[in-house]
Formats: structure tokens, C-alpha cells, sequence
């Protein structure tokens, strides 16, 4: 009885337990179709990662951010991508769910930096790195990725040399390490080195971009998806004698997943000069003129008719005509107007993307002149199903055409007589005003136009040996030419000089070329064991460079209709003829180990072989070491809820740098372009040296980084000493030696040290306005520590031991003689006169005390709002640098008027001078005296953005945009502009530009 009791109770079980199990069985066997969108709030997140939680089963977004994906209801979806809070929903039977993710603040280990040869994330990176990327470069309106720098990194001084398009930037990363040498990076663009070097001729066009062109200007920044700056010896050690000068990493953007999208950006803007200068009018500049020829004592003279050719200005001319001659040469306005088309898709093995752009800008100059870009680049990325092999391939061709007035309007705009003659007469033709003048739109009829072609193509080729060991190889080339010319045909002239093209007209061109080309093979090791994680890497570097430049002049032609014929010329001079071959060769090393995810040690090396140097002295041995220690993971602080992360970090290391230009260790000589009786000519340049080597640079650094409120407030600060010795400089010899310099290594050390401090705020409120800021600040000083022999060289009226390299040495200036109306000096020496050099000790540095920038950036709704802010306090040129002295002919500043007229006046501007009568005129001094120095500290409205996206249909994502560039501009300095305080070139135009991006 009881076994049979058992068995019917289990038989009821075993019933029960299968009914239940058939019941819930089509439920847990059933499969759904989940699709839905993934956003950041306003817009669609392209390539996040939706996985069903637990599996490796899942999807990526496609660009329109939306995904479809097979799971059952009982599943849960987690969604993530780099930057944001990883979500996870159930699905619990929904076919459609919509994700936004919010912003990881907190995501300082999952943000890749590229730090060269190997990634690393902000946490862990040894070295000090600063980083920009396409979201801060997109909302620029520039057209050289060097401009979207500006003002952005700590620690880095990038200054716009011309507000022409087309011309070029100078910079500089912690200051001038070498005397002799440039300033300029190493640039690496996908891992391939592009020469920033201008191929330029000063002959063709240095009175329009003072033969400055960057060749970066082919880079299109809308290309770019990030630009990471390398400063300090861990970072550049691996570098070797390339990165002496810092290193700066280009970059450029990839293809996604999903399906194949196209993205139209289409803008235009107009740009004008922002400040123009306080000039005397038509009545004030006569009043000084005839005072100032007066005061010579040529007042007789002045109503003499024999003498109007003479002065014009006061006599001939109308005495009542008043032309503003700033707006009239620079004060038009400028166009720019730029459209790009790029197509883009792939799947999780292969990505592709391909981009073509057009820029077209205009000149604020009279005329037609223009500035054209055209632009194709191409990115292809491919992974094999096993993640075994791959290859990344990108390329680039731009095509540059500008032209330009031969010289640069702004000199003339600043200088001009206000009562100067009409531009054209009553028939429309140049107006000469009887000869007496030298019209300036005459110019018109000189032609400047440079071609520049860039073809660049790299590779990176990466194959899996084992699990932790990776062969990859990276492959590069590229070619830039430039061709310039320049014309001066007779009709620029004023008729009364009776030129002709047989005797005047000349045609200057310019042909130059460079292509380099480079190999890398390494190998890569990882591996991680229970604490410890070690990544070693080693490879070698195959490096070649060629360049060439032609430099011909051509005078005399038939016609000025033949003037771009050069073989229509009656006389032809090769100015410069050089060809050079760069041959570098290194083997670099690393070694990275993390202990425990806090202490952390970089170990890198590189030993380089340069061609630049004689025979026992080519290659030299370079290296560093970084050390960090994350002290917020230690059991101590790890449950601090204010302090989130701290980093205590330091590094030492040695560059060198070859940086003196290709055989100057060899006896060279170069063809003058110059016949002697027939016999073609020969000029010495240069003395054979065959031991002089490396210059070597010495970087310590050490910094704290502190994050607070789950990093949502960052600080970053950092202290760091460079010291450049063994200094390769080119010492002048003496004319009977037949050569001008000679090249050799000098016991001389120059030192650079300063503060950094990086501050980020990310959405520290967290209300509806997201509110982010960023604020950089460095406080540099540069000074000569070391340098033997200084007081007996010829470099003893340059520098002084204990100062910076940039400093200047003037007069110094002790107001106007009450008595004499001259101007007075401090005699040094005591002799009774005022001379050169002895009398110039008056010291001025005119290099920045500190620099920076601020942006916020805030969003609400479909709308974000970035405003950046950059600032500096430094030194500069003031007017009386070109014009010290009332009465002279040509315009001047208005302080001028503030002038010394009887015996007494106690007023700071001399008497004024027609320029007629010797030694009454000091004026020139002034200009190179410490009056002619102003404070040029300035506060400026760098960019503005504002972005509107529009929410259309599913298949369209519009994004509407407006930005401004150098809007502002706060500062007590009266000149052009305070950062570049040239009174001959064009400044920095303030930009306003309307834009559309179209997805879809």
C-alpha cells in the first residue's frame, strides 16, 4: 500500500512538472525581432555596441543610430559605446526600445590616446600628452589644422604669420630649444612624417606670405579625427632626434559600420580686417608736414613752383581730399565659401570612407584675387574574420591654386597721404596725377600665382604570430610640389620712369619639390598575468627624403603679353639651383609594465643614424623613462567619494636633433647664376667639418592629475625643465675666408621651464543645460644658461647668459629734450653719443609670460552653444617702430600730433621734421628703443559656435551651424594686431560663417 501510494505521488509530479515545463516552453524557445534607436539625447550614436547581456551575441548602430537584433523576451540588451554610461534594459516581450546614453565622465581608461607607435589612455599614459579632436575642430572655420590649434593646448604657441590665404603659422612647443635652429615639430600624419617646411622663395613671395607657405594647408581639418601633441621626454623619447622639438600626431578619420551613408557640409562666410589704426586725417597730417619742412628750414622753398615734385603732398595735391586708405587697400571683404561630400559604411571586417572638398577664399586686397583647394581623401580598414590580419590604408591629394597681389596692400594702408590723388580719373583709367605719384592699385597689374600639388598615402599593415605577439609594418609616401611665380611688368610703373618690357619687365619663378618615403617594421608583445601586465615593442625606422628647388629670373621681353614666357626673356639667371638627398635610419624600443593598475612604468629607446653628419659621428643614442602611480586605487582613498581618481606622475628623457639642413659637414659650392667672361660662376657655402654631431635635449617632468566627483572636474598640472645643449651653430667667418658661417658643435646650453595647468568641468550640475568647460594656461621661461666664449663672439650683441633667446636689446628711451625738441637716450658708455651697439643695453623679451584658452560649451535641447577664449600677456611693436617722427612724408599715427613744437613743451613726441635736414632727425632711433615696445596683452573671442540640429524623418539627420572667428578682441594695444604686429602684412581676419550638414 504504501509503494503504490508513492509511486501514484510521483506519477502526479513527474505530470505536473511536464505540463508546466510544455506550457513555458514555446515561451522561453520564442525568438523577437528588437529594433529601436540609440541617441546621446539630440543626436543619433553611431557604431554602439547592442549586445544580449551574457553572450556574445549582438549588433553595432548603423549611422542613423538605430540597430535590429533576434532575442527572446526573457533576454536583457546591454548597450554601450566609448565615452558613455553603459545601459542594460530587459526586454521582457517590447519590440522596440529607444537608448539614450549620457556621457561617461568617468571614462579616463577607455578614451584611446595615440601616443605614436602605441595607444594609451588618459589614465594610464605616462607622458604628457595634450589632445584635441573633431569636435573641437569642426566648429572652426579654418583651413590648416594648425589654426584649429590654436589657443587649445597647454604648452603649445601657435601664432598665424598673415591673414592671406594660404600663407603659414609658426610654433612653437615649450619654447626654442636651439639657437640656430627651427621651432617647428615633428608632424606625423597616420604614422607617416610630413614636413612642415615652406618650399617658398623669398625671391617670388616674400612681400606677399613672406615666403612662408605651409604645406599643412593641404591638410583639410574637417579630415581630421584627432590631433595629439607629444611635449615631454617619455613621450617623445621614441621619437628620437625627430621629436627634439616635440611631436605633433595627426590623426585622420574611418569608416563606420552599418549601411552606406553620405554626409554633405556645405558653408559660406565672409571675413574683414577686425581693427584698423588711428591715423592723422588730411588736416592733421598737413599741419605736421608743413611745420616739419619749416622746422628744416626750407620754409622759402614751400612757395616756390619749381619745387611742387618735391612735396607734393603739401603743394600740388588737393589740400582738402581725404581718403581712408585702410578701407580702401585692406578693408573690403573676404568669401569663403567651402562644400564637402563624403560617403561612408562598411561592416565589423571592412570600414571604408571616401571625401572630396572644395574651398574657395578671397582677399580683403582691391581685385580679383583668390585662393582655391580642391581636396580628395580616401581611408580604407580591413580586419580579417579572426582579427588576425589587417590593414589600414588612407590617402590624400589636395590641389592648391592662389592668386594674389604681388605685395601685400597693408604697408601702403598704413602709410599713404590722406590727400594722396583719386585711384582712376573721369575716364576710368589709373590716375598718375601728373607723375607725382605712385599709384598703388598699379600693383593690380603684377601677377602672383602659387600651384601646389600633396599626394600622401600611408599603411599599416598588422599581422597575429601568436595571442600575445602581433608583426606590423608601416608603409608611407609622399610628394609636394610647389610652383611660383611672380611678374613685374612695365606698366606697374610710374610713366614718368619710361619703362619698357624690353628694359624693365622680369619674371621670377619658383619650382620646387620633396618626397619622402618610409618603412617601419615591429613587433608588438603583450602579456597579462594576475597583476601584472607587460607590453614590450620593437622596430626600425627606413627613411628617405629628397627635395629640390629651381629659382630662375627672366628680364627683358618683347611684350608684356609674353611676360609668363620665359624663354621670350633677353636675359635669364638661375638664382638658386638645389638638390638634396635626407637619409635616416633608427632601431626603438619599449617596454610598459602596469602593476596592480596603479604603478606603471614606460621604458623607451631609439638610436638614430642621420646623413647629416660626417663619417664616426652619424648616429647617436636616445631614450627615456616615465613612471606613474595612481594613488586613488590605493585601499586608503579607494572609497573616497570626492577624490575619484588622482595620478601622481614623472618622466626624464633625451632627444637630439639634426635639425641643420643636408651637407653641411662637406666643403659645398652653388651656382651664382652669374657669368664672368663667359665662365659660369661658383660661390662657396659651406666648410668642410666632419666633427660636429647631435644636439641633445635633456626633459624632466613631473606632474599631478587629480579628478574629483567621478571626474567630472579634472585638474591636471604639470612642472617641467628642458635643457638643449651641445648646440649646433653656424659662427660667421670673416669675408676673406670665402665662406660665410661655419658649422660646429658650441659649449653652450639653453633652458626651457615652466607651469602647465589643463581644468575640465563636465557636466558638474547635471541639470537640463549641460554645461562643460575646458581651461588651459602655461607660464613658460626660456633663458641661456651656458655658453662659452659668448662675451668674444660675434653673438655677444644677441645674447646675454641668464636671459631668454628672444630678447632685444634697445635704446632706452628718456622722453624729449625740453630745449631741443630731440629726442633723448641713455649713453651706457659715457661717451657723449649715442651709437650702435654699445648704447643699445635696454633689454626687452617680447615672447609671451603666459598664454591659454577657455571654452564652455553649453547644450539644451537641440541646440549647443561652444564659445572659446584665448589669451595672453606678452610684449610688442607699437607704431613708432615705423614712424617716430612728426612731418616725415606718409601717414602716421595720431600720437604723433602729441609733439614738442617750442622751448619747454614737456610733451613725449619730438619736433616734427620734413626729413630735409641732416642730424635734426633721431627718429630712428626711437624705433629701436624701448618706446617703440607696448604692452600687447589681449583677450580674444578665438571662435564661436552655435549648432541647431533639426529632427526630420528617420532617413535625414540636418545640422544648421553659425561661427564666428577672432569676433573680439580685448586689449589696450593700438597696432594691427596684438599677436601679430607686423605693420606690413595682412593681420588675422575676423570670420563669420553659415553652414549646413546634411546625413542621409
Amino acid at each position: 500500500m504504501i509503494n503504490n501510494h508513492n509511486s501514484i505521488r510521483w506519477r502526479r509530479i513527474f505530470i505536473c512538472c511536464l505540463f508546466f515545463l510544455t506550457s513555458i516552453m514555446p515561451l522561453t524557445a520564442q525568438q523577437i525581432l528588437v529594433s529601436g534607436k540609440v541617441t546621446d539625447g539630440n543626436l543619433p550614436i553611431s557604431g554602439a555596441n547592442v549586445l544580449i547581456k551574457n553572450t556574445k551575441t549582438g549588433v553595432v548602430t548603423d549611422f542613423d543610430g538605430r540597430y535590429n537584433i533576434t532575442a527572446k523576451p526573457t533576454d536583457t540588451l546591454q548597450i554601450s559605446y566609448l565615452g558613455y554610461t553603459t545601459v542594460t534594459i530587459p526586454i521582457q516581450s517590447h519590440t522596440t526600445i529607444h537608448v539614450t546614453l549620457q556621457e561617461d565622465v568617468t571614462a579616463l581608461g577607455e578614451v584611446q590616446i595615440n601616443a605614436g607607435y602605441y595607444t594609451t589612455t588618459d589614465r594610464e599614459r605616462t607622458g604628457s600628452i595634450s589632445r584635441i579632436t573633431a569636435k573641437e575642430i569642426e566648429g572652426q572655420p579654418v583651413n590648416n589644422p594648425l589654426a584649429a590649434m590654436q589657443g587649445y593646448m597647454s604648452g603649445v604657441n601657435i601664432v598665424q604669420t598673415t591673414g592671406v590665404p594660404g600663407g603659414g603659422y609658426d610654433i612653437q612647443i615649450r619654447g626654442k630649444n636651439f639657437i640656430n635652429g627651427g621651432t617647428d615639430p615633428l608632424f606625423i600624419i597616420d604614422g607617416v612624417p610630413f614636413s612642415s617646411q615652406s618650399l617658398g622663395s623669398n625671391s617670388v613671395s616674400a612681400q606677399i606670405t613672406g615666403g612662408n607657405i605651409s604645406p599643412l594647408n593641404a591638410i583639410n581639418p574637417n579630415d581630421i579625427e584627432s590631433i595629439e601633441v607629444l611635449k615631454d621626454g617619455d613621450a617623445t623619447a621614441i621619437y628620437g632626434s625627430r621629436g627634439a622639438n616635440g611631436v605633433v600626431l595627426i590623426t585622420t578619420n574611418k569608416g563606420g559600420t552599418g549601411k552606406t551613408q553620405f554626409k554633405a557640409n556645405i558653408s559660406s562666410g565672409v571675413g574683414q580686417v577686425s581693427h584698423f589704426i588711428d591715423l592723422m586725417n588730411t588736416e592733421q597730417y598737413l599741419e605736421t608736414r608743413n611745420e616739419g619742412i619749416i622746422n628744416d628750414g626750407y620754409q622759402t622753398l614751400l612757395n616756390d613752383p619749381a619745387y611742387d615734385y618735391i612735396w607734393p603732398d603739401v603743394k600740388s595735391w588737393d589740400q582738402n581730399r581725404y581718403t581712408n586708405w585702410q578701407k580702401e587697400l585692406i578693408g573690403g571683404t573676404a568669401h569663403r565659401n567651402n562644400a564637402q561630400l563624403s560617403v561612408l559604411g562598411g561592416n565589423a571586417e571592412t570600414r571604408f570612407l571616401i571625401s572630396g572638398s572644395y574651398n574657395k577664399e578671397t582677399t580683403v586686397f582691391p581685385g580679383d584675387a583668390k585662393y582655391k583647394k580642391m581636396t580628395v581623401f580616401s581611408s580604407l580598414n580591413h580586419r580579417s574574420m579572426n582579427n588576425r590580419f589587417s590593414i589600414d590604408f588612407s590617402s590624400t591629394y589636395s590641389n592648391e591654386k592662389n592668386n594674389l597681389p604681388r605685395s601685400d596692400f597693408t604697408s601702403l594702408a598704413y602709410s599713404l597721404e590722406p590727400n594722396a590723388p583719386a585711384l582712376y580719373d573721369q575716364q576710368g583709367n589709373l590716375n598718375w596725377e601728373n607723375n607725382s605719384w605712385d599709384n598703388p592699385l598699379a600693383s593690380l597689374n603684377e601677377q602672383y600665382e602659387a600651384s601646389s600639388n600633396t599626394l600622401f598615402f600611408n599603411s599599416l599593415i598588422s599581422f597575429q604570430l601568436l595571442p600575445n605577439l602581433a608583426l606590423k609594418s608601416n608603409l608611407g609616401h609622399n610628394n609636394y610640389s610647389l610652383h611660383s611665380y611672380r611678374t613685374l611688368p612695365s606698366s606697374a610703373r610710374n610713366p614718368k620712369f619710361g619703362f619698357t618690357p624690353q628694359s624693365y619687365s622680369s619674371l621670377t619663378t619658383n619650382g620646387s619639390e620633396r618626397q619622402s618615403w618610409i618603412v617601419e617594421p615591429q613587433l608588438h608583445w603583450s602579456k597579462q598575468w594576475r597583476r601584472t601586465t607587460l607590453d614590450a615593442l620593437i622596430g626600425t625606422t627606413f627613411q628617405q627624403e629628397t627635395g629640390s628647388q629651381f629659382v630662375q629670373n627672366g628680364k627683358g621681353f618683347p611684350n608684356n603679353n609674353l611676360l609668363l614666357n620665359l624663354t621670350a626673356a633677353n636675359n635669364v639667371n638661375v638664382l638658386q639651383d638645389d638638390n638634396s638627398k635626407y637619409n635616416y635610419n633608427a632601431i626603438f624600443g619599449r617596454l610598459n609594465m602596469n602593476y596592480l593598475g596603479r604603478y606603471i612604468i614606460n621604458l623607451t629607446g631609439r638610436r638614430d643614424g642621420s646623413s647629416r653628419f660626417g663619417p664616426g659621428k652619424q648616429f647617436g643614442n636616445f631614450g627615456a623613462a616615465g613612471i606613474a602611480w595612481l594613488f586613488s586605487e590605493e585601499a586608503f582613498l579607494n572609497k573616497n567619494s570626492l577624490l575619484s581618481f588622482g595620478k601622481l606622475r614623472g618622466s626624464y628623457g633625451v632627444t637630439g636633433s639634426d635639425n641643420i639642413g643636408n651637407y653641411k659637414f662637406l666643403d659645398t659650392y652653388n651656382v651664382t647664376g652669374l657669368d664672368y667672361n663667359g665662365i659660369t660662376v661658383l660661390e662657396p657655402t659651406g666648410i668642410f667639418n666632419p666633427l660636429f654631431g647631435w644636439e641633445s635635449n635633456k626633459k624632466l617632468e613631473l606632474a599631478l592629475e587629480l579628478g574629483f566627483f567621478k571626474e567630472r572636474l579634472f585638474i591636471n598640472t604639470s612642472w617641467y625643465r628642458n635643457r638643449s645643449s651641445d648646440q649646433l651653430i653656424g659662427i660667421p667667418l670673416p669675408a676673406t675666408t670665402g665662406f660665410s658661417t661655419l658649422t660646429g658643435n658650441f659649449n653652450a646650453t639653453v633652458e626651457n621651464s615652466g607651469f602647465e595647468i589643463d581644468f575640465r568641468i563636465i557636466d558638474l550640475l547635471q541639470e537640463k543645460i549641460k554645461w562643460t568647460a575646458a581651461f588651459n594656461i602655461a607660464v613658460p621661461k626660456n633663458k641661456l644658461i651656458k655658453f662659452d666664449g659668448l662675451e668674444t663672439s660675434t653673438f655677444s650683441n644677441q645674447y646675454i647668459i641668464g636671459k631668454p633667446l628672444s630678447i632685444l636689446k634697445l635704446y632706452n628711451a628718456l622722453g624729449v629734450d625740453q630745449e631741443t625738441g630731440s629726442y633723448k637716450f641713455e649713453d651706457y658708455n659715457g661717451d657723449g653719443n649715442i651709437s650702435s651697439p654699445e648704447d643699445r643695453q635696454w633689454l626687452e623679451d617680447l615672447s609671451p609670460k603666459f598664454y591659454g584658452g577657455l571654452s564652455n560649451t553649453l547644450s539644451y535641447g537641440n541646440f549647443t552653444l561652444n564659445m572659446f577664449l584665448q589669451f595672453k600677456n606678452q610684449k610688442a611693436f607699437n607704431e613708432f617702430v615705423v614712424q617716430a617722427t612728426p612731418g616725415l612724408k606718409g601717414n602716421a599715427s595720431i600720437k604723433l600730433l602729441d609733439r614738442w613744437q617750442q622751448p619747454g613743451d614737456t610733451n613725449p613726441i619730438k619736433m616734427a621734421s620734413g626729413g630735409l635736414s641732416r642730424g635734426r632727425d633721431n627718429g630712428s632711433f626711437l624705433k629701436q628703443s624701448n618706446a617703440a615696445i607696448s604692452d600687447a596683452s589681449f583677450i580674444r573671442l578665438r571662435n564661436v559656435s552655435l549648432n541647431y540640429y533639426i529632427p526630420t524623418l528617420n532617413t535625414f539627420d540636418i545640422n544648421v551651424y553659425l561661427q564666428g572667428q577672432n569676433l573680439l578682441t580685448f586689449t589696450n594695444f593700438g597696432g594691427p594686431d596684438p599677436e601679430q604686429s607686423f605693420y606690413n602684412t595682412l593681420p588675422p581676419l575676423k570670420q563669420i560663417t553659415l553652414g549646413i550638414k546634411i546625413d542621409f
